[in-house]
């Protein structure tokens, strides 16, 4: 059965998954017909008393969740005065409270703002002017570093989480804010599915991020979208996850205020019923003490991750048998890591796909044989979006065509928050443009080639970093690879290339190992070797920008 007939017949009226045609702010989309209306529902339909947030030694199942967001609800409103289409900022580490915030802001038609825990002073104060948010939740590291921003005043209110009082801020502790209200119904505030529920923002690595503002409707249409691949695979012969002999689990294990940990892996168990994992930070031991000790069934992670876990795992005794999913993101894997997944447990399988923020993070998605036999390969475009290529002078190129990827449909966000400037730049018509480099084949698997602009253009010759990383990848002692431009007098610009490296390395063994991976003038000219992972921005992905200026500095001295 084709993906097209499988669509076809698991789609069809009547069906779970049943999908009809519409128009949402004008535009055609397609919507499952027994999707949840909005957060709440989701939420709401789905208490029970199994787990699902797991953090160190606290256990909270579904119906405290919503007890503890009902409770949170009531005290926005009655406390705080927050009312439908006000922002609530979220500024925390992967804690129990962050998912309940989510729930108890969208539930009574709130937006909710979750930042990057990362971030400093200059960088949280910017997203505090620009969304203007009528109340701040936030741990104590994010506490004490509010209190130097210049838009905290004394009027700011703040709900501090497992953080002590701080003299510059006037906040209610967490608790307080729960038992005064607990055993409240949850507000009924009349949200709708297009309302807006969510800025999350975008994490480039200059000037300022942009706020991505997607409603109720788009976010739950990720979720099941992402059931509906799984019942797909099962009904062409790919793949049928088995039915797990205990309650599945995901653990968690990348920052919340990044899509894919917040869709792709949180709410994306609470259907089905899975526990989530909470991890302060990635600690790969620790992470295969909690995957044997809780029976977790699934993990969702950057390459650099599951790398780390591919690689603990020869090294230990640890029982990882439960694991029956191992997704990925934010990034392609060196196809090689694809294997050793497979080759990680009898049972697991490897999956991957292609989203971003403005996409809720869905796009598309592969796994199992599909992706072993295609490990370069983003999958196939979910059955609530519609993909295009197109090329420079904007006709829609064919298959095997490359040229930019360009998205529409249902998961879409709504916009950039006050930036019609931003919209008008991102949106080809309906379509949004990607700035992905990419091709469809003639079964309608992605391919992203790069970034439009992340190529090294070497005497007249295209060289897209991508490939090239991905070379660099398959050396075994090669854990990370950086590939950018370097300044060239003669041919305007040369290939350079940053590795972490997990042991002895010469840069000519370097050469000789690429000789037969790459043409010649894509083998980088210039090497530098680092012992340490490579930084990163929030989303998971190399600082290319970061480390590309630190080589200019260090290979050629003062660059421009």
């Amino acid at each position: 059965m084709s993906r097209r007939q499988a669509v076809k017949q698991v789609c069809a009226p009547g069906q779970p998954f049943e999908l009809k045609s519409t128009h949402i702010r004008g535009k055609p989309c397609r919507v499952f017909v027994n999707a949840p209306l909005t957060m709440h529902d989701l939420i709401f339909e789905n208490q029970s008393d199994l787990d699902f947030l797991i953090y160190k030694e606290e256990r909270l199942s579904y119906e405290t969740v919503y007890h503890h967001a009902s409770a949170l609800a009531t005290a926005l409103i009655l406390d705080y005065g927050v009312g439908k289409g006000d922002r609530v900022f979220i500024a925390m580490r992967n804690y129990p409270e962050w998912v309940i915030s989510l729930f108890a802001i969208t539930s009574i038609g709130a937006i909710a703002v979750p930042v990057n825990a990362w971030w400093n002073r200059n960088e949280l104060d910017f997203s505090l002017s620009d969304c203007e948010p009528r109340v701040v939740i936030a741990d104590e590291e994010r506490v004490a570093r509010l209190a130097e921003c210049d838009r905290i005043t004394s009027d700011t209110k703040v709900i501090r989480v497992r953080a002590p009082k701080h003299t510059k801020l006037s906040s209610t502790t967490w608790q307080a804010t729960i038992e005064a209200h607990a055993g409240s119904a949850m507000p009924q505030t009349g949200v709708e599915p297009d309302d807006d529920a969510i800025i999350l923002y975008t994490s480039g690595s200059t000037g300022h991020p942009k706020g991505v503002v997607s409603s109720h409707r788009s976010i739950l249409h990720a979720l099941l979208s992402w059931e509906l691949d799984w019942e797909l695979r099962s009904q062409m012969g790919i793949y049928e996850v088995p039915e797990p002999l205990h309650q599945g689990g995901m653990l968690l294990a990348t920052p919340l205020f990044h899509v894919a940990a917040c869709h792709a892996a949180m709410l994306s168990c609470v259907r089905v019923q899975r526990k989530v994992v909470c991890m302060y930070k990635w600690d790969a031991e620790l992470a295969m003490q909690l995957i044997e000790r809780e029976r977790l069934t699934s993990l969702l992670a950057t390459p650099a991750i599951s790398g780390d876990l591919v690689r603990a795992a020869k090294k230990t005794d640890h029982n990882l048998s439960s694991l029956l999913v191992v997704g990925g993101g934010g990034a392609p894997r060196p196809p090689e890591q694809v294997h050793e997944i497979a080759q990680l447990t009898d049972g697991v399988v490897p999956s991957t796909g292609w989203g971003m923020t403005e996409t809720n993070a869905i796009g598309a998605g592969i796994a199992a044989s599909d992706y072993l036999e295609r490990p370069t390969s983003s999958g196939q475009c979910s059955a609530v979006l519609d993909f295009r290529i197109v090329g420079e002078a904007g006709q829609e190129l064919a298959a095997g065509e490359r040229g930019e990827l360009q998205v529409r449909g249902t998961s879409m966000f709504r916009g950039y928050w006050n930036r019609p400037d931003a919209d008008i730049e991102a949106f080809d018509g309906d379509w949004f443009r990607t700035g992905d480099a990419a091709y469809l084949d003639e079964d309608g698997f992605l391919f992203i080639v790069d970034r439009i602009k992340d190529m090294v253009i070497r005497g007249g010759e295209n060289i897209g970093c991508g490939r090239v990383e991905a070379a660099l990848a398959e050396h075994p002692v090669v854990l990370e690879a950086c590939v950018y431009s370097m300044p060239d007098e003669r041919l305007g610009e040369e290939v350079g290339a940053t590795v972490y490296v997990g042991g002895e390395l010469t840069e000519s063994d370097l050469r000789e190992f690429l000789e037969n991976r790459l043409a010649h003038f894509e083998v980088p000219r210039y090497f530098e070797f680092r012992q340490s992972p490579l930084p990163r921005i929030a989303s998971g992905k190399v600082a290319k920008r970061e480390i590309q200026a630190a080589a200019k500095q260090k290979l050629l001295g003062n660059v421009a």
